[in-house]
Parts: structure tokens; sequence; C-alpha cells
């Protein structure tokens, strides 16, 4: 009875996924898609498609389908075994490849699920201006990466996670904001990563938390309005009548 339960889970399972191989790849490398075959028979057909089809091998001829120009010279296919290989693969490319194998000995067909990351930006800490206050004992930061996918941003304070964000979207800017004391002198640190790699930016509060001054814009309202309030207090003098 419980090796019936697992059959029909599998079964289930391979149903509602249709994927018999996730494969993930970084963009500018290659990835090669296996049939599995030793060696093809000369009336063995090998039929790759990316919604459609993409490459072929029948009768021991090669012909390739990429009509849309969607993957260039990017596409190899071995003349023994039938696999695939992309090079230089970019984010585009990310997306179901489907096999399907005909041949005297059975038929098969095959999905791969393929998933190409972007690289990796250097995240990038910025004062968050619009909240400084020349009153605030506080500083607000921001660490922000661009043109980001399938990745997350996390804030550690020394070793322990503070903060986190992810996102699978693809070419959005992501942000992750932070508030430290101008005295602090922890260590922070702001981490970019996927399934692949990732990188740091080390956070030097003394260079980018400086106290904040007073704006330009306020000095000058100041230096308007004491220059009125003289003004009117000219006029006025001069309008007084003198004591003989």
């Amino acid at each position: 009875m419980l090796l019936c339960y697992v059959i029909w889970f599998v079964m289930i399972t391979k149903g509602v996924s249709g994927v018999d191989e996730v494969k993930s790849v970084m963009e500018g490398d290659s990835v090669t898609l296996h049939t599995h075959l030793t060696h093809i028979q000369r009336d063995d057909q090998i039929l790759w498609m990316f919604g459609p089809r993409i490459a072929e091998i029948y009768k021991e001829s090669i012909d390739m389908f990429d009509s849309s120009k969607t993957f260039g010279d990017r596409l190899k296919l071995n003349s023994q075994t039938g696999s695939l290989t992309i090079t230089n693969i970019r984010t585009e490319h990310t997306g179901l490849y489907k096999l399907q194998i005909r041949s005297y000995r059975g038929d098969s067909d095959k999905i791969f699920n393929v998933t190409v990351y972007a690289r990796l930006p250097v995240p990038v800490i910025i004062r968050n201006s619009s909240q400084c206050s020349s009153s605030s004992e506080k500083c607000v930061l921001l660490c922000s990466v661009m043109n980001v996918t399938h990745v997350s941003l996390s804030w550690y304070k020394g070793k322990s996670l503070l903060s986190s964000v992810s996102v699978s979207d693809l070419n959005i800017r992501l942000s992750l904001p932070l508030e430290v004391e101008y005295q602090d002198t922890n260590t922070y640190r702001c981490v970019i990563n996927n399934h692949f790699t990732n990188h740091t930016q080390h956070l030097h509060i003394t260079h980018v938390c400086q106290p904040c001054s007073v704006t330009p814009s306020l000095v000058y309202a100041l230096v308007g309005v004491i220059a009125v309030a003289l003004f009117v207090y000219y006029v006025r003098s001069k309008q007084e009548p003198k004591v003989l």
C-alpha cells in the first residue's frame, strides 16, 4: 500500500510541475542540457524547443531554427549525443526547454527549467538626506542596487542579520534602510546575494554619517528675515518725532 502511494505521489508531483530537470547558471557562462544518450543512431530524431523548435538532429544532419535570433550563435549541438549547449547565456534565455527523442528504441520527452542569474552589482551605501535633521542624533542610510533580479539585500551588524529584502522581478532598483547613531562603533555591512555568489559593502559611519549642518536655503531665509527686521526698524526710527 505504501509503495502504491509513493508511486502515485511521484506521478502527481511530476504532472503538476512538468519539469524533469532544473538548471541554474550565471549570465555569461555556458550550460549543457543532456539527453543522457551515449550515441544516437542514424534514424534517431533529437528535437530541442524553446517555445518553437531551435535545434534538431535527424539522419545525422544538424539543423538550427533560431528564426527569432534569440540565441545568435550561442547554440551548440553534440552530434554524438544530441545534448544542447548554450554558450555565453543571457537572462532572456531563462525558461523551459523541451527535448523530444524519437527512436526505434522508444520515444521520450523531457523538460528542462533553466534559470539565468545576472551578474551582481556592488551595493552602494548613501545617506538619506531627506531625513537629515541638525537636532537628530541618528543617521538614516540606504543601501541600494540597480537592475537586479532574483536577489536578496541584507544589513548585518557584525555577524547578526538585522533586516533583509528579496526580489524576483526583472531589472528593478532595490533599497534597504538602516538607522544608526553618530557615535556607533559597531561594524555594519550590506550584502547582496543570489544562489551563486554575493557582494559586500562595508559601512564606514564616520565617512557617511557626518552631522547635519544648516542647509544654505535655511541660512538665506534667516538672513532675509533679519534684513527685513532691520529695514522695518530703520523706517520706524525715521518716522518717530524727535524730542526737543
